[in-house]
Protein backbone atom coordinates (compact mmCIF):
# COMPACT_ATOMS: atom_id res chain seq x y z
CA UNK A 1 0.00 0.00 0.00
CA UNK A 2 0.79 3.35 -0.36
CA UNK A 3 1.46 5.57 2.54
CA UNK A 4 2.14 8.93 3.22
CA UNK A 5 4.89 9.55 5.64
CA UNK A 6 6.64 12.45 8.09
CA UNK A 7 10.37 11.85 6.81
CA UNK A 8 11.42 14.69 8.18
CA UNK A 9 10.73 17.51 10.78
CA UNK A 10 12.41 20.92 11.67
CA UNK A 11 11.46 24.34 13.69
CA UNK A 12 12.36 27.93 14.50
CA UNK A 13 12.15 29.00 17.82
CA UNK A 14 12.94 32.86 17.91
CA UNK A 15 15.07 33.95 20.21
CA UNK A 16 13.72 37.01 21.85
CA UNK A 17 11.98 35.97 24.81
CA UNK A 18 8.77 38.21 26.02
CA UNK A 19 7.62 37.38 29.60
CA UNK A 20 4.46 38.24 31.18
CA UNK A 21 6.25 41.06 32.94
CA UNK A 22 6.63 42.94 29.92
CA UNK A 23 3.34 43.87 29.51
CA UNK A 24 2.97 45.39 32.98
CA UNK A 25 3.33 48.83 31.72
CA UNK A 26 0.79 48.75 28.99
CA UNK A 27 -2.34 50.30 29.21
CA UNK A 28 -5.15 47.79 28.56
CA UNK A 29 -8.53 48.92 27.00
CA UNK A 30 -11.85 47.18 26.81
CA UNK A 31 -13.19 46.87 22.94
CA UNK A 32 -15.61 49.31 23.18
CA UNK A 33 -12.09 51.54 23.60
CA UNK A 34 -12.70 52.19 27.88
CA UNK A 35 -9.75 52.09 30.01
CA UNK A 36 -9.23 49.16 32.25
CA UNK A 37 -8.12 50.63 35.37
CA UNK A 38 -6.60 47.08 36.45
CA UNK A 39 -2.86 47.56 36.58
CA UNK A 40 -1.15 46.11 34.09
CA UNK A 41 0.74 43.62 36.10
CA UNK A 42 -2.73 42.32 37.94
CA UNK A 43 -3.90 41.90 34.33
CA UNK A 44 -0.48 39.64 33.10
CA UNK A 45 -1.33 37.42 36.41
CA UNK A 46 -4.66 36.77 35.94
CA UNK A 47 -4.19 36.23 32.36
CA UNK A 48 -1.59 33.35 33.24
CA UNK A 49 -3.81 32.04 35.48
CA UNK A 50 -6.38 31.67 33.15
CA UNK A 51 -3.85 30.41 29.67
CA UNK A 52 -0.99 29.13 31.27
CA UNK A 53 1.19 31.28 29.06
CA UNK A 54 4.21 32.77 31.07
CA UNK A 55 6.14 34.09 28.11
CA UNK A 56 6.38 33.94 24.28
CA UNK A 57 8.89 34.47 21.54
CA UNK A 58 8.89 37.39 18.98
CA UNK A 59 11.25 37.85 15.99
CA UNK A 60 14.36 40.19 15.66
CA UNK A 61 13.62 42.82 13.05
CA UNK A 62 15.80 41.53 10.30
CA UNK A 63 13.16 38.67 10.20
CA UNK A 64 9.82 37.73 8.90
CA UNK A 65 7.78 34.56 8.62
CA UNK A 66 9.13 33.76 5.11
CA UNK A 67 12.56 34.04 6.21
CA UNK A 68 11.66 31.62 9.88
CA UNK A 69 9.70 29.36 7.22
CA UNK A 70 12.78 28.84 5.30
CA UNK A 71 15.06 27.65 8.36
CA UNK A 72 12.33 25.47 9.23
CA UNK A 73 12.09 24.07 6.09
CA UNK A 74 16.05 23.72 5.43
CA UNK A 75 16.28 21.33 8.74
CA UNK A 76 13.25 19.10 7.86
CA UNK A 77 15.11 18.94 4.30
CA UNK A 78 18.27 18.03 6.59
CA UNK A 79 16.71 16.00 8.75
CA UNK A 80 14.79 13.96 5.58
CA UNK A 81 18.15 13.82 4.00
CA UNK A 82 16.17 14.15 0.17
CA UNK A 83 17.09 16.41 -2.05
CA UNK A 84 15.36 19.58 -2.50
CA UNK A 85 15.33 19.26 -6.35
CA UNK A 86 12.68 16.58 -5.74
CA UNK A 87 9.98 17.88 -4.17
CA UNK A 88 7.08 17.82 -5.41
CA UNK A 89 5.09 20.66 -3.21
CA UNK A 90 6.00 23.59 -1.33
CA UNK A 91 2.70 24.59 0.58
CA UNK A 92 3.25 26.97 3.03
CA UNK A 93 0.33 28.12 5.64
CA UNK A 94 0.07 31.33 7.22
CA UNK A 95 -2.38 33.82 7.64
CA UNK A 96 -0.81 37.22 6.94
CA UNK A 97 1.59 36.88 4.95
CA UNK A 98 5.50 38.86 5.52
CA UNK A 99 5.20 41.96 7.75
CA UNK A 100 7.76 44.17 7.99
CA UNK A 101 8.33 45.66 11.45
CA UNK A 102 6.99 49.36 11.56
CA UNK A 103 5.11 48.77 8.87
CA UNK A 104 1.00 48.51 8.31
CA UNK A 105 1.10 46.23 4.87
CA UNK A 106 1.16 42.36 4.46
CA UNK A 107 3.72 41.23 1.52
CA UNK A 108 2.37 38.11 -0.21
CA UNK A 109 3.73 38.94 -3.60
CA UNK A 110 5.29 36.56 -4.54
CA UNK A 111 3.98 33.59 -2.27
CA UNK A 112 5.74 32.78 0.05
CA UNK A 113 5.91 29.29 -0.50
CA UNK A 114 7.77 30.88 -3.86
CA UNK A 115 10.35 33.05 -1.45
CA UNK A 116 11.12 29.39 -0.02
CA UNK A 117 11.67 28.10 -2.91
CA UNK A 118 13.66 30.90 -3.96
CA UNK A 119 15.88 30.46 -0.85
CA UNK A 120 16.32 26.59 -1.09
CA UNK A 121 17.19 27.05 -4.76
CA UNK A 122 15.51 24.76 -6.22
CA UNK A 123 15.43 24.97 -9.98
CA UNK A 124 12.68 22.59 -10.91
CA UNK A 125 9.65 23.67 -12.23
CA UNK A 126 7.69 21.29 -11.65
CA UNK A 127 8.17 21.86 -7.85
CA UNK A 128 4.67 23.82 -7.39
CA UNK A 129 5.00 26.32 -4.88
CA UNK A 130 1.48 27.83 -3.18
CA UNK A 131 0.41 29.57 0.34
CA UNK A 132 -2.93 28.29 2.08
CA UNK A 133 -5.16 30.79 4.40
CA UNK A 134 -7.02 28.36 6.60
CA UNK A 135 -6.38 29.74 10.12
CA UNK A 136 -4.36 28.01 12.27
CA UNK A 137 -5.18 24.77 11.78
CA UNK A 138 -3.21 25.86 8.18
CA UNK A 139 -0.06 23.37 8.65
CA UNK A 140 -2.08 20.18 9.16
CA UNK A 141 -4.35 21.40 6.25
CA UNK A 142 -1.09 21.65 4.61
CA UNK A 143 -0.61 17.77 5.25
CA UNK A 144 -3.64 16.99 4.48
CA UNK A 145 -3.70 18.20 0.71
CA UNK A 146 0.03 16.65 0.13
CA UNK A 147 -2.09 13.28 1.58
CA UNK A 148 -4.68 13.85 -1.28
CA UNK A 149 -2.33 14.90 -4.10
CA UNK A 150 0.07 11.30 -3.12
CA UNK A 151 -3.25 9.52 -3.33
CA UNK A 152 -4.03 11.41 -6.49
CA UNK A 153 -0.70 10.39 -8.06
CA UNK A 154 -0.04 13.62 -8.45
CA UNK A 155 3.09 14.01 -5.65
CA UNK A 156 5.06 12.13 -4.04
CA UNK A 157 7.13 14.60 -1.85
CA UNK A 158 5.77 17.55 -0.54
CA UNK A 159 7.54 20.56 2.06
CA UNK A 160 4.51 22.20 4.30
CA UNK A 161 5.90 24.90 5.82
CA UNK A 162 3.75 26.90 8.82
CA UNK A 163 4.96 30.33 10.09
CA UNK A 164 3.50 33.54 11.61
CA UNK A 165 4.84 36.68 13.33
CA UNK A 166 1.83 37.30 14.88
CA UNK A 167 3.81 40.14 17.21
CA UNK A 168 3.39 42.06 13.76
CA UNK A 169 -0.53 41.86 13.88
CA UNK A 170 -1.21 42.94 17.43
CA UNK A 171 -2.84 45.52 19.54
CA UNK A 172 -0.81 45.75 22.70
CA UNK A 173 -3.56 47.58 24.19
CA UNK A 174 -5.92 44.66 23.68
CA UNK A 175 -5.27 41.99 26.62
CA UNK A 176 -5.56 39.15 23.87
CA UNK A 177 -2.26 40.17 22.75
CA UNK A 178 -0.54 38.29 25.30
CA UNK A 179 -1.91 35.24 23.89
CA UNK A 180 0.20 35.27 20.14
CA UNK A 181 3.48 35.19 19.69
CA UNK A 182 6.23 33.82 16.18
CA UNK A 183 7.81 30.83 14.94
CA UNK A 184 7.59 28.06 12.42
CA UNK A 185 7.69 24.58 11.88
CA UNK A 186 8.31 22.37 8.40
CA UNK A 187 7.94 18.68 7.93
CA UNK A 188 8.85 16.65 4.64
CA UNK A 189 5.47 14.12 3.98
CA UNK A 190 6.79 11.79 1.52
CA UNK A 191 4.68 8.50 -0.45
CA UNK A 192 6.38 5.23 0.64
CA UNK A 193 4.93 2.12 -0.77
CA UNK A 194 4.85 -0.24 2.48
CA UNK A 195 3.18 -3.69 3.91
CA UNK A 196 2.73 -1.81 6.88
CA UNK A 197 -0.23 0.48 7.77
CA UNK A 198 1.83 3.53 9.14
CA UNK A 199 2.44 7.20 8.45
CA UNK A 200 -1.22 8.83 7.74
CA UNK A 201 -4.36 6.78 8.45
CA UNK A 202 -7.31 8.97 7.92
CA UNK A 203 -7.76 12.74 8.39
CA UNK A 204 -11.01 15.15 9.16
CA UNK A 205 -11.46 18.88 8.03
CA UNK A 206 -14.31 21.07 8.85
CA UNK A 207 -15.51 24.64 8.42
CA UNK A 208 -17.92 26.42 10.56
CA UNK A 209 -19.01 29.93 8.81
CA UNK A 210 -22.37 31.16 9.82
CA UNK A 211 -22.01 33.48 13.44
CA UNK A 212 -18.52 31.47 13.81
CA UNK A 213 -16.88 33.02 11.00
CA UNK A 214 -16.22 36.02 12.53
CA UNK A 215 -15.15 34.94 15.88
CA UNK A 216 -11.38 35.85 14.53
CA UNK A 217 -11.05 38.69 12.56
CA UNK A 218 -9.16 42.30 11.52
CA UNK A 219 -10.56 45.33 13.76
CA UNK A 220 -9.16 48.42 15.10
CA UNK A 221 -7.21 49.09 17.72
CA UNK A 222 -8.84 49.54 21.49
CA UNK A 223 -6.92 52.55 21.88
CA UNK A 224 -9.56 55.38 21.11
CA UNK A 225 -6.97 57.74 19.48
CA UNK A 226 -5.33 55.49 17.29
CA UNK A 227 -5.36 55.01 13.35
CA UNK A 228 -8.70 53.38 12.77
CA UNK A 229 -6.98 52.65 9.59
CA UNK A 230 -4.53 50.08 10.78
CA UNK A 231 -5.74 46.95 11.27
CA UNK A 232 -4.97 43.75 14.36
CA UNK A 233 -5.81 40.20 15.43
CA UNK A 234 -9.02 40.66 17.09
CA UNK A 235 -10.47 37.76 18.81
CA UNK A 236 -13.83 36.97 20.18
CA UNK A 237 -12.23 34.99 22.82
CA UNK A 238 -15.34 33.29 24.99
CA UNK A 239 -17.17 32.29 21.84
CA UNK A 240 -13.53 30.60 20.38
CA UNK A 241 -13.22 28.38 23.66
CA UNK A 242 -16.50 27.40 23.85
CA UNK A 243 -16.68 26.49 20.17
CA UNK A 244 -13.44 24.69 20.18
CA UNK A 245 -14.37 22.52 23.45
CA UNK A 246 -17.66 21.76 22.02
CA UNK A 247 -16.45 20.55 18.03
CA UNK A 248 -12.53 19.83 18.23
CA UNK A 249 -13.22 16.49 20.33
CA UNK A 250 -15.88 15.52 17.54
CA UNK A 251 -13.29 15.95 14.68
CA UNK A 252 -10.62 13.81 16.99
CA UNK A 253 -12.77 11.39 17.21
CA UNK A 254 -13.98 11.33 13.60
CA UNK A 255 -10.46 10.70 12.44
CA UNK A 256 -9.90 7.95 14.98
CA UNK A 257 -13.14 6.20 14.00
CA UNK A 258 -12.14 6.69 10.28
CA UNK A 259 -8.88 4.53 11.05
CA UNK A 260 -10.76 2.29 12.98
CA UNK A 261 -8.25 2.36 15.94
CA UNK A 262 -9.23 2.99 20.04
CA UNK A 263 -8.76 5.59 21.74
CA UNK A 264 -6.72 3.53 24.18
CA UNK A 265 -3.72 3.07 21.58
CA UNK A 266 -3.21 6.77 21.51
CA UNK A 267 0.23 7.43 22.63
CA UNK A 268 0.79 11.18 22.15
CA UNK A 269 -1.91 14.03 21.34
CA UNK A 270 -0.66 17.15 19.42
CA UNK A 271 -3.04 20.00 19.71
CA UNK A 272 -3.11 23.15 18.59
CA UNK A 273 -1.08 25.36 21.72
CA UNK A 274 -3.04 28.33 22.65
CA UNK A 275 -4.69 28.05 26.08
CA UNK A 276 -3.81 25.23 28.55
CA UNK A 277 -6.67 25.07 30.20
CA UNK A 278 -8.60 25.01 26.67
CA UNK A 279 -6.25 22.38 25.78
CA UNK A 280 -6.78 20.23 28.70
CA UNK A 281 -10.80 20.24 28.10
CA UNK A 282 -10.62 19.41 24.67
CA UNK A 283 -8.69 16.55 25.69
CA UNK A 284 -10.77 15.59 28.39
CA UNK A 285 -14.24 15.53 26.37
CA UNK A 286 -12.40 13.54 23.60
CA UNK A 287 -11.99 10.88 26.34
CA UNK A 288 -15.52 11.14 27.83
CA UNK A 289 -16.76 10.73 24.09
CA UNK A 290 -15.71 6.99 24.55
CA UNK A 291 -16.77 7.13 28.47
CA UNK A 292 -12.98 7.15 29.99
CA UNK A 293 -12.98 9.43 32.84
CA UNK A 294 -8.98 9.08 33.81
CA UNK A 295 -6.61 10.97 31.12
CA UNK A 296 -3.30 8.97 30.65
CA UNK A 297 -0.54 10.68 31.95
CA UNK A 298 1.84 12.38 29.80
CA UNK A 299 -0.53 11.85 26.97
CA UNK A 300 0.04 15.50 26.17
CA UNK A 301 3.07 17.48 25.43
CA UNK A 302 2.63 20.78 26.08
CA UNK A 303 4.43 24.60 24.77
CA UNK A 304 2.03 26.95 25.28
CA UNK A 305 3.95 28.10 28.54
CA UNK A 306 6.49 29.28 26.93
CA UNK A 307 5.98 29.90 23.24
CA UNK A 308 2.75 31.09 23.39
CA UNK A 309 -0.16 31.00 20.82
CA UNK A 310 2.47 30.98 17.30
CA UNK A 311 -0.90 30.04 14.95
CA UNK A 312 0.03 27.78 12.37
CA UNK A 313 3.76 26.69 13.66
CA UNK A 314 2.15 25.41 17.45
CA UNK A 315 1.72 21.86 15.87
CA UNK A 316 4.72 21.17 13.57
CA UNK A 317 7.17 22.89 16.48
CA UNK A 318 5.80 20.94 19.14
CA UNK A 319 5.71 17.47 16.78
CA UNK A 320 9.53 18.39 15.91
CA UNK A 321 10.66 19.37 19.48
CA UNK A 322 9.43 15.80 20.54
CA UNK A 323 10.46 14.23 17.92
CA UNK A 324 14.27 15.58 18.86
CA UNK A 325 13.56 14.97 22.57
CA UNK A 326 13.41 18.70 23.24
CA UNK A 327 10.45 18.26 25.66
CA UNK A 328 11.46 17.05 28.73
CA UNK A 329 9.05 13.81 29.39
CA UNK A 330 8.05 12.90 26.04
CA UNK A 331 9.46 11.01 23.12
CA UNK A 332 7.99 8.96 20.22
CA UNK A 333 9.21 6.21 18.25
CA UNK A 334 8.29 3.89 15.72
CA UNK A 335 4.86 2.02 15.58
CA UNK A 336 3.28 4.56 17.81
CA UNK A 337 -0.02 5.97 16.87
CA UNK A 338 -0.69 10.12 17.61
CA UNK A 339 -3.05 12.60 16.84
CA UNK A 340 -2.85 15.94 15.82
CA UNK A 341 -5.43 18.29 15.79
CA UNK A 342 -6.28 22.06 15.36
CA UNK A 343 -8.61 24.92 15.28
CA UNK A 344 -8.40 28.69 14.14
CA UNK A 345 -10.25 31.09 12.61
CA UNK A 346 -12.78 30.12 9.73
CA UNK A 347 -14.11 28.68 12.02
CA UNK A 348 -12.12 25.76 10.84
CA UNK A 349 -10.95 22.42 12.96
CA UNK A 350 -9.00 19.65 11.77
CA UNK A 351 -7.16 16.45 12.72
CA UNK A 352 -5.10 13.76 11.74
CA UNK A 353 -4.44 10.11 12.77
CA UNK A 354 -0.91 9.34 12.30
CA UNK A 355 1.05 5.87 13.02
CA UNK A 356 4.74 6.51 13.57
Amino acid sequence: MMNSIITGTGSYIPEIVQPNKAFHQNRFYTDDQELIETPGDVVAEKFENITGIRERRYVSEDLDSSSIGLIAAQRAIEDSGIDPETIDQIIFAHNFGDVVKHTIQTDVLPALATRVKHGLGIKNPMCVAYDILFGCPGWIQGVIQANAFFKAGEAKTALIVGSETLSRVIDIHDRDSMIFSDGAGACILQAKESDKNEGILSTASLTFANDEAYYLFLGKSNLPEADSRIRYIKMNGRKVYEFALTNVPLAMKSAMDKAGVSIEEISKIFIHQANEKLDEGVVKRLYRLYKIKEIPEGIMPMSVHELGNSSVATVPTLFDRVRRGQIEGHSIKSGDLVLLASVGSGMNINAICYRV
